[in-house]
């Protein structure tokens, strides 16, 4: 897969490659937040040395060819936003992303999940950009139809979600193909 973009924007975002010089803005804006960790899968970070750890996977992630995490920041007051993801498998994308509480329901993650999208469809051996979420989080599975992903059903006892159970989850599929 070509390189991706090392940083990009959107009308109210700039997105720059995760690095661990961010940590403490990361930790600050949303890691130790447990409303942000609800449907996440990872619990919420005690410590911005779990943050930073964190981080240092995001940049081998990057330099390994097998995931492009970006941080998201605010064009109007430089504040950390959240993150998003895109990783790769064979001929497909899928992406994850997290916004921090305070920006929820304003349509931030909605511009970048459709600039990841479309970056991700445009490469030649990519077909397919999917996502998953937990049959309860609504807001995501609204975000995933927002930006042009069909549902495709439910993946039964899918992934662990262990800020709900510790047990795998139900999760419902969202794709969009080329």
């Amino acid at each position: 897969m070509a390189e991706a973009p090392v940083g990009w924007e959107t009308e109210r975002l700039v997105a720059r490659r995760a690095m661990t010089d961010a940590a403490a803005a990361l930790f600050e804006a949303y890691a130790q937040d447990p409303d942000v960790a609800r449907y996440m899968i990872w619990r919420p970070h005690r410590d911005v040395h779990e943050t930073r750890t964190f981080l240092e996977r995001c940049e081998c992630a990057w330099q390994d060819g097998t995931a492009w995490p970006w941080t998201l920041w605010l064009k109007d007051d430089g504040s950390l936003a959240g993150m998003i993801d895109a990783r790769l498998h064979g001929t497909s994308v899928d992406i994850g992303y997290v916004l921090r509480r305070s920006l929820w329901r304003r349509g931030l993650m909605t511009e970048a999940a459709r600039f990841v999208v479309a970056w991700a469809l445009s490469r030649p051996d990519v077909y397919r950009v999917w996502a998953t979420c937990d049959v309860e989080n609504t807001a995501s599975a609204r975000l995933l139809e927002s930006i042009g992903m069909a549902r495709e059903g439910v993946l039964r006892r899918w992934i662990v979600h262990p800020n709900i159970s510790d047990e795998p989850r139900d999760a419902l599929c969202y794709a969009i193909v080329r």
